[in-house]
């Protein structure tokens, strides 16, 4: 960009241009310093912590289309208020994790980390790697159809057709559109598959997500046919989505700074608090969007009912008002309260999974590879600035410990 280009737009226009995926972190910081400000399309952007914090668990804003204008399409929970939306992430819930199922995302451990000792042992001969292909992105694709109940034989065709759902959303911000027609015929498909284990589920349940969910007879009744597969399709998505992100970030932040690594490799242990500071430091969501259902205040400014919000969560998480030295990586920070998976209603609710995953991800990935050293950097971003990672992570390697 110009700079003239780069006086004449603001920090959320110049957020959105692909120039500025490397890093956003400036802009960040200069959105903080007028936190809430109306864009030139008429919607409102808050990026300091406590607003931020605030106004993403308050009932007066909406995450629904029709009350967000670019809140999303509709197609699950993510984009319900309630009671729409409680029903049916408790019907969901009810099988993911706590309450009725408090051991489940830990009992995966020994799985999770087999198959990220798969991904790495493939590895083994090359000097070039690419962190996305080879384990960022199969390693999450492999848990979430595991989970579900995806037979292994079809996960070829189901990777496909998520890579084309994901890869229509990675379009370039400043040219809006539909999906293409190769997103929505491979969104069909995966429909009509997840359709068909639906009903195969349906009075002989295995052990897997998708039996729990069809013969559910819970406090909240049974899902209809379609919230079942909407609900299905949305696990696959938003159950990889995030920790591809997050697991390219932590791999990236990493290389860019070695006592990282060694700070992995030499203290394993450290890892929880590690990938909490990584979902602040360098998170895979930067952004969301909601609709005020009301007027509303924020930071002296008045929101008016219906307009669009911005909620800014990369920059909330690095606000020095919330937290100290916020442009450092410090892998103990205490109370790290950050905005990374969100809050609320809405949180992520896979969040427990893709903790755990990005732990053992970033761990082995430390502690196996032999001297790794960024080929690119910064490497070539995704054109989606609200899931922002990596397309590519392009590393030099002497080997791999076995």
């Amino acid at each position: 960009m110009s700079e003239t280009l780069d006086r004449t737009l603001t920090p959320m226009q110049r957020i959105m241009d692909p120039a500025s995926r490397a890093d956003p972190y400036p802009l960040y910081a200069e959105m903080r310093e007028m936190p809430v400000w109306k864009e030139p399309d008429g919607s409102f952007v808050v990026s300091r912590y406590e607003d931020v914090a605030r106004l993403i668990r308050d009932p007066r804003v909406s995450v629904e289309p029709q009350n967000s204008p670019r809140g999303g399409q509709g197609l699950s929970f993510l984009n319900m208020d309630p009671p729409h939306h409680d029903r049916l992430r408790r019907m969901t819930m009810r099988h993911f994790g706590p309450p009725n199922d408090p051991g489940r995302v830990e009992s995966m451990t020994p799985a999770l980390e087999a198959m990220v000792a798969q991904l790495i042992d493939r590895l083994a001969g090359r000097d070039r790697i690419d962190v996305v292909a080879d384990v960022s992105y199969p390693f999450p694709v492999t848990v979430i159809a595991d989970l579900l109940g995806v037979p292994r034989a079809d996960e070829p065709k189901f990777h496909a057709w998520a890579e084309a759902i994901v890869q229509s959303q990675d379009r370039d911000p400043r040219e809006p559109g539909k999906r293409s027609e190769t997103a929505e015929a491979a969104f069909q498909q995966l429909a009509s598959f997840m359709f068909g284990l639906i009903s195969q589920r349906k009075g002989a349940p295995r052990d897997d997500m998708l039996s729990r969910l069809v013969n559910d007879d819970g406090p909240d009744g049974v899902m209809e046919p379609h919230e079942m597969i909407t609900v299905s399709v949305l696990l696959l998505l938003a159950g990889h989505e995030t920790t591809v992100n997050l697991i390219s970030n932590g791999m990236l932040t990493m290389l860019r700074q070695p006592h990282l690594l060694q700070l992995l490799r030499d203290e394993p242990e450290v890892a929880p608090a590690f990938v909490e500071e990584m979902l602040r430091y360098e998170p895979p969501v930067h952004f969301t969007f909601r609709g005020a259902l009301c007027d509303l205040e924020v930071g002296g400014v008045t929101i008016p009912k219906g307009s669009a919000i911005q909620l800014m969560l990369a920059a909330g998480s690095r606000d020095p008002r919330r937290f100290e030295d916020p442009d450092s990586f410090i892998a103990r920070r205490p109370n790290n309260q950050h905005l990374g998976f969100g809050s609320g209603i809405h949180a992520c609710f896979g969040a427990p999974l893709a903790r755990l995953e990005g732990q053992i991800a970033l761990k082995e990935l430390a502690r196996r590879l032999v001297n790794p050293r960024l080929l690119a950097d910064p490497p070539p971003y995704r054109f989606n600035p609200t899931l922002r990672g990596p397309r590519e992570l392009p590393v030099a390697i002497d080997g791999v410990i076995p």
